[in-house]
């Protein structure tokens, strides 16, 4: 779908060049705060002003006389210090939502020029159940994921589970102590990790046997290969059921997890050496860059190789970046990782291109999120302080939407209420995060999530829901298709506007990454399009207005759907 806003800002910027006899500028048009100030507005003639002295009413004056002759603008005006009022063609308007509606365009077209981006997200440790700290880069992850490829964009998974270091010694030597019992065991991960920690912690000869086994392991010793295979295996089929529920677009063939790389951490060292990056320190092999530093400016290292001969996540890291620069030929790769990480990222992106492992051309984005937080305003727990399975979660949100389902509809029938259970249940817990700007830690709140007020995903589910209700009434009393639309009442005019912004706002988080943008944008497009249902008679309108009305709903509901499936939200046809 052609974006309104890029086409005015060329439009603009081409009369603004013409105007200042600047080769280069920007008109800097964004959407209007209110009506009466038009549908956008160009700001941007105020500072080119500035740069020439001159003065910003009498050149934005020049520009309106500068803009070619064109299909959108049906009025333009000076307004203030030397704002740009725009006022786009109703015909314009029409035929632009007409094109939707007929699928002679696309809500979501792609781009002519398409990158390869590679998305790093979700990433548990393969030693646990995956838990709450997993959920927001998971879904916030496969949000992204879902809009760039939604614009034509090649995008690759990649899913870096931590299937490799000192705990796994631990594990296996656990695994090696309880064999004939291990299926049973290791059914709960969590308890299992738990129990091996506690022997680590108490019990030296058993310390001392892991410690050993790292070592085999790294080795490449089979014995200890195959029981680290059997405990991966049953750990991936925990996350598949996470990913499952979720209905997160991951599978196996995007799994990359650490020991993918480790044939090649010895090798980047060395190469970090024969380019004069590393130094040694107390034993262990460090990268430090000026850039970086502690307390009172004392240099902070980058530990690439401990003192005993290990590699930590900086080298894995360093050898991913290289991988998907290089193997990959990515143009962007985004790390959708907790914000705790970000020295961690600075460090590794620059370390990179000091190295060559990525060049400039090469995007490295830490996507940071903050962490979820329970009412106390603590890191979400249990009440016993344990991590919160995010299993557990899931089913928890599910068991609590069936009982709101069941009290506000008692007339479905029990599949119903399990499946509008599950769809509610899956969506409350995602589309609570993805509401949030992903760079604040936010508050867990059951009854503000399952709530259906306000920007929550019952609210949108029910929203869509009773648009699709509004159809199915008009498909009982008409066989033909809808009609076409024809806008005359503000109320019109102002869905059609929003329904349209809709590219823009998917071409904006595909750049800066924030879901929320989205979530707003949709929570803004249900209650307008309920304004309009409100002051337009749709069902009971005249023949011709009706069936432009109903256009207008069928529309909308297409822009919800699209909205929600980008965000990895299943939606209902009835509630």
């Amino acid at each position: 779908m052609l974006n309104i806003r890029e086409s005015l800002e060329a439009l603009l910027s081409k009369a603004l060049c013409t105007a200042s006899g600047i080769a280069d500028c920007n008109a800097q048009v964004n959407l209007s705060s209110r009506p009466e100030f038009g549908d956008y507005q160009a700001n941007g003639v105020m500072s080119v002003a500035k740069q020439l002295k001159r003065n910003p009413r009498e050149l934005a004056a020049l520009v309106l006389s500068a803009i070619e002759e064109n299909e959108l603008i049906a009025n333009a005006e000076v307004a203030g210090p030397g704002f740009i009022n725009l006022f786009l063609r109703e015909e314009f308007l029409q035929g632009l939502g007409q094109n939707l509606l007929n699928g002679s365009e696309p809500l979501v077209s792609p781009l002519s020029e398409h990158q390869t981006i590679v998305v790093d997200y979700s990433g548990p440790n393969l030693a646990k159940e995956m838990h709450v700290g997993h959920l927001r880069g998971t879904i916030i992850g496969d949000s992204l994921v879902r809009v760039l490829e939604g614009l034509g964009h090649n995008v690759i998974r990649q899913n870096h589970v931590g299937d490799w270091g000192t705990q796994f010694g631990m594990l296996i030597a656990h695994m090696e102590d309880v064999a004939s019992d291990a299926p049973a065991l290791l059914s709960d991960l969590e308890s299992f990790y738990r129990a091996a920690k506690q022997r680590f912690d108490e019990e030296p000869a058993f310390a001392e046997k892991a410690r050993n086994y790292v070592v085999k392991l790294q080795q490449g010793d089979a014995q200890c290969l195959a029981s680290w295979q059997q405990f991966i295996n049953e750990s991936l089929t925990h996350c598949a059921q996470i990913y499952d529920l979720l209905g997160v677009s991951l599978s196996d063939e995007n799994l990359k997890p650490e020991s993918f790389y480790n044939s090649d951490l010895a090798p980047l060292i060395k190469e970090l050496d024969e380019i004069g990056l590393l130094t040694e320190s107390e034993g262990a092999k460090c990268v430090f860059l000026d850039e970086f530093t502690g307390k009172e400016g004392a240099p902070l290292p980058a530990i690439v190789q401990k003192s005993d001969g290990g590699f930590l996540y900086a080298t894995t890291d360093l050898a991913a970046v290289r991988y998907r620069a290089k193997s990959l030929n990515a143009d962007r790769v985004l790390y959708v990782v907790d914000a705790r990480q970000s020295l961690h990222f600075q460090q590794i992106f620059a370390i990179s291109r000091k190295a060559g492992f990525a060049s400039e051309s090469v995007s490295l984005e830490h996507i940071a999120y903050g962490t979820m937080m329970g009412k106390d305003g603590k890191p979400f727990k249990t009440r016993s302080g344990d991590t919160v399975k995010l299993q557990e979660l899931l089913e928890e949100s599910v068991r609590r939407a069936y009982d709101i389902v069941s009290e506000k509809n008692s007339e479905l029938t029990d599949a119903e209420k399990t499946e509008i259970a599950r769809v509610v249940g899956i969506s409350a817990v995602k589309y609570s995060d993805l509401s949030k700007n992903r760079t604040s830690d936010y508050i867990f709140d059951w009854s503000t999530m399952l709530s259906f007020e306000g920007n929550t995903a019952p609210y949108m589910l029910y929203a869509y829901a009773r648009i699709k209700s509004i159809l199915r009434k008009r498909d009982e009393n008409s066989s033909s298709d809808i009609g076409s639309l024809t806008i005359v009442e503000p109320a019109e005019r102002a869905l059609l506007m929003k329904v349209l912004q809709f590219s823009e706002v998917i071409r904006t988080v595909s750049v800066d990454c924030f879901p929320n943008l989205l979530c707003n944008y949709l929570y803004e497009l249900a209650g307008t399009f309920m304004r309009f249902y409100e002051q337009c008679p749709v069902l009971k309108a005249e023949d011709d207005v009706r069936e432009s009305r109903l256009a207008l709903s069928q529309l909308s509901a297409n822009t919800l759907k699209k909205g929600l499936e980008l965000l990895g939200l299943e939606t209902l046809e009835k509630m």
